[in-house]
């Protein structure tokens, strides 16, 4: 068989390929939908919603609301940087949908996988879509370097004592991040250069209109998540120290690689707020805190994301059936013209 024909029949069987692999795909997000579930403790969640009043509640969902739409326009501003011509409308619930499943169940899920799939089936390139998630990646820890910066170097948040970590050490560190921030400041408005190839990928910086955008988006994301931490404290601790603790331990769950950093964020949290509050009030908080930024928000968006396959699929058929006309009425001249 020569390599050619080989190839022809790869083509020919790709479609029914590419069809069991999107069951194979949709059957795994539901399998990690219903892994998660399994493994919380749903009594221990409904114990912690109780104790709070409605109006606390409803104050935390409305922020989660627009931490979640903010986000969601990160991967719009990915948008003007790669020049595609998705409209908004599309753009926002695919990202909506990555973000959610992103923070529950990692970034290779959502971030990656997801954004391929819907955004592949909408008919962006794999280049763009890279791109797409390389902008809106940088944008969020561009965000969270300046905020972490700001918290370090004034020291919003003091380590305690039994911590390798001194307070000096963790201003040092914040003056640090906050340099960094700068010099991508500086080279997106005077590097000359503006592009560079890494693993065959070609990588451009963003204008400084478009790089200052993404600081200020990714800074008031990470600041809107601490807001909604603090509703859940009830307010009992001061509003900057509780964004500077976000700080420490976000990082502190990306470095121990566990999705949504289970019981990672709790362990810093209690570390430092011990005195300050007991423990079983803090874990009360976050317990909140993950039901409402992280719980909920995925239920809306495994809705959304079953309804864009369904909605993938009916464009699909509907093309299908498009063709089928036109190849039909193209046919009816010849069979005329030749009818034996």
């Amino acid at each position: 068989m020569t390599q050619s024909d080989k190839l022809g029949r790869i083509r020919s069987a790709w479609p029914k390929i590419k069809k069991i692999l999107s069951y194979i795909f949709i059957f795994a997000v539901v399998g990690l939908l219903v892994g998660l579930a399994t493994t919380l403790d749903w009594r221990e969640v409904g114990s912690a919603l109780r104790n709070y009043e409605a109006s606390t509640l409803l104050l935390a969902g409305g922020v989660t609301a627009a931490s979640y739409l903010l986000y969601a326009f990160f991967d719009v501003l990915g948008k003007h940087y790669v020049r595609h011509d998705l409209p908004v409308r599309q753009v926002l619930p695919v990202t909506f949908v990555c973000y959610a499943f992103t923070m529950n169940l990692s970034a290779w899920i959502g971030g990656i996988a997801l954004r391929y799939r819907l955004y592949g089936r909408l008919g962006l390139r794999p280049a763009q879509i890279t791109r797409v998630f390389t902008l809106s990646i940088l944008t969020n820890w561009l965000g969270y370097t300046f905020l972490a910066g700001l918290a370090f170097s004034l020291g919003w948040v003091r380590p305690p004592a039994e911590w390798d970590l001194g307070a000096t050490a963790l201003r040092l560190l914040g003056l640090g991040l906050i340099v960094v921030t700068l010099i991508y400041l500086g080279a997106c408005a005077f590097s000359k250069r503006r592009a560079w190839k890494v693993r065959g990928h070609e990588i451009h910086l963003p204008s400084i209109k478009l790089a200052l955008m993404q600081i200020i988006m990714g800074a008031a994301n990470w600041s809107l998540m601490a807001l909604i931490v603090y509703l859940m404290l009830l307010q009992r601790v001061d509003y900057l120290q509780v964004l500077g603790i976000l700080m420490i331990s976000s990082i502190a769950g990306v470095v121990a690689h566990i999705p949504a950093g289970l019981g990672v964020i709790e362990a810093v949290f209690v570390a430092l707020l011990a005195g300050q509050m007991n423990n079983s009030s803090i874990v009360a908080g976050l317990i909140g805190y993950r039901v409402i930024y992280y719980l909920v928000p995925l239920a809306f968006a495994a809705l959304t994301y079953f309804t864009l396959e369904a909605r993938a699929k009916k464009l699909r058929q509907g093309n299908g059936a498009t063709d089928a006309q036109g190849s039909g009425a193209a046919d009816t001249p010849a069979q005329a013209k030749h009818p034996g």
